[in-house]
């Protein structure tokens, strides 16, 4: 699995929206602003994600957009998939985007082999976490008080 940046967008975007959840709508320009996101981009995304039914979206001077559904029902793995495709790192190793090995035995191919274990085991956390446990999580880190950036050159 390789999150793109429209993926990674997509997932912050989301993150804002499940913070504010409830009835509300959140502008687009809210979120833009918030997440540093190109608003064109932004846009993109939102119309793909409403596309999928991950989100709802209200028009008009006082529009924006809200989730669909309750962010403790929306897994990361969902909207990963809906963005990017495969969360696996081969496509023959994919439930969803399965594609014929290049390798000449499949059934006894060691990458292939290490690369299912690789899948079943991003799969299996970003099925479980939700879009209400990323928020829980930034929550926590931004409780924490910021530690000095050390960078190795």
């Amino acid at each position: 699995m390789k999150l793109s940046v429209r993926g990674e967008y997509a997932l912050r975007a989301l993150q804002v929206l499940a913070r504010h959840s409830g009835d509300a709508v959140v502008s687009m320009q809210t979120i833009a602003t918030e997440q540093n996101i190109p608003r064109r981009f932004l846009e993109q995304i939102l119309h793909g994600l409403k596309a999928a039914g991950v989100v709802e979206s209200r028009r008009g001077i006082t529009g924006g957009y809200r989730l669909a559904r309750p962010a403790s029902e929306i897994p990361l793995a969902t909207i990963i998939r809906h963005v990017d495709g495969a969360l696996a790192p081969l496509s023959c190793v994919s439930h969803q985007f399965y594609e014929k090995c290049s390798c000449p035995d499949e059934a006894r191919c060691a990458l292939r082999s290490v690369m299912k274990e690789v899948r079943d085991t991003v799969a299996a956390m970003m099925e479980r976490m939700t879009l209400a446990d990323l928020v829980a999580r930034a929550e926590v880190l931004q409780a924490q008080p910021m530690e000095p950036v050390d960078f190795v050159i």
